[in-house]
């Protein structure tokens, strides 16, 4: 026999503008991380970078990967 679950799950108003609030915090904390990333790779000597592997055209890739890699 089959049951038919008619509750709807009710989302409040405060509970979008948390989850969005949520959102933009996460957004922003990974951006600062990519920023910083880059600002550190960048200050480094060609010799720093080629001893770690990173060529300095790839600074931003590393910077993405960084922050937004999952």
């Amino acid at each position: 026999m089959a049951y038919v679950n008619s509750r709807s799950a009710s989302v409040s108003i405060s509970d979008r503008f948390g989850a969005i609030v949520k959102t933009v915090k996460e957004a922003v904390e990974r951006r600062r991380v990519y920023a910083l990333t880059v600002q550190e790779l960048s200050a480094l000597s060609d010799r720093d970078l080629n001893d770690m592997g990173i060529s300095r055209l790839a600074i931003t890739d590393v910077a993405r990967e960084a922050a937004y890699a999952k």
